[in-house]
């Protein structure tokens, strides 16, 4: 990744166009978040709904002050903690900054990434003083893309969108995003899990994030099905798994199973991924995506243990098995 590569992006995105580019948690579709034509075009390639809002990315050091109008002690102490890195933070925009990147609210998302090319974009873009809006690159509702290739794949080669190759995201999910814009009557509220945990934050602010209630700002990634590959996923607990699986085989059903236990299974295809929660996260997406590429009529995934370090992955599974209630039993009296 040469100098002038990253040069030409920020000029993409100066003249109002899309780049791709990594992060430490997935791949980004980037447009000048002061750009409200820009935005439009993200909303756009990812057949978005226009009241989802997005993150907007900054450079490290960035200026706070510009972006929202109120920024807490709690929301310094955790820029100190945890940025360049995994966490987003939902506070009260600032009028000039346009409502395109936070779907008509009154709060803007914002976080600073650390993997080093989007840190490079983000300082080379307007001279480290711009903002860029990046939802996920891929189309709206699909699995997040971990890989340069995984975004390729979705858009195909005329979409008209740059994109950086920066290698595989190493944290694999999203980030985390906490809502500091009601503290005064509602503390800090955790809008979506991921790598960096309620435990952390509140190591951080004395006061564990509290779930959010009816009136909580919207944000991005929270919708209730999401992640999702083409196939619809179940999840199955290990104890059951080779019953069914041997049930669904007898039935003739092409199945792909996602485990991290060590099995040896009937299934059409399977991918088996790291024990520990890191590791598990940082291949799940691209586990998602391959077995999807199988032509497999279901994916079966293992459920994973369910403590609080493995919230987060568990969050993005529950949400890409929306929808598939019931799938298993019907495939089987079928």
């Amino acid at each position: 990744m040469t100098e002038q590569v990253i040069l030409d992006a920020a000029a993409t995105l100066e003249a109002g166009g899309l780049v791709a580019f990594p992060t430490e948690t997935v791949y980004g579709l980037g447009a000048d978040a002061e750009n409200p034509a820009a935005v439009a075009s993200i909303y756009a390639a990812k057949g978005r709904p226009n009241d989802h809002p997005v993150i907007v990315h900054v450079a490290p050091g960035a200026d706070l002050d510009y972006w929202v109008s109120d920024i807490p002690d709690e929301a310094r102490q955790l820029v100190a903690a945890f940025w360049p890195g995994p966490l987003t933070l939902i506070l009260k925009r600032h009028a000039h900054i346009p409502d395109a990147v936070s779907g008509g609210q009154d709060t803007v998302g914002l976080r600073c990434p650390s993997h080093p090319v989007a840190m490079a974009l983000l300082s080379a873009f307007k001279g480290g003083k711009g903002g860029v809006a990046a939802p996920s690159a891929n189309k709206f509702g699909n699995v997040s893309p971990t890989t340069a290739q995984h975004v390729r794949d979705e858009f195909g080669p005329d979409a008209g969108i740059a994109v950086l190759d920066g290698g595989s995201s190493q944290v694999g999910i999203e980030s985390t995003i906490l809502d500091l814009s009601r503290l005064a009557t509602h503390g800090p509220v955790l809008l979506r899990p991921g790598h960096i945990s309620a435990t952390q934050i509140a190591a951080v602010v004395g006061a564990m994030p509290v779930a959010p209630d009816a009136s909580a700002p919207r944000a991005s990634g929270t919708l209730e099905s999401h992640y999702a590959p083409k196939a619809p996923v179940a999840l199955v607990a290990t104890a059951q798994l080779d019953a069914l699986l041997n049930a669904l085989a007898d039935k003739g059903r092409r199945v792909a199973l996602i485990h991290y236990s060590p099995l040896l299974t009937r299934a059409a295809a399977q991918h088996a991924l790291p024990e520990d929660p890191a590791g598990y996260a940082h291949g799940i997406y691209a586990a998602l995506r391959a077995m999807d590429r199988t032509d497999a009529e279901l994916i079966l995934v293992e459920t994973p243990p369910q403590d609080d370090n493995w919230l987060g992955v568990n969050d993005r599974l529950r949400r890409s098995a929306y929808g598939s209630a019931g799938i298993v039993e019907r495939f089987l009296q079928a």
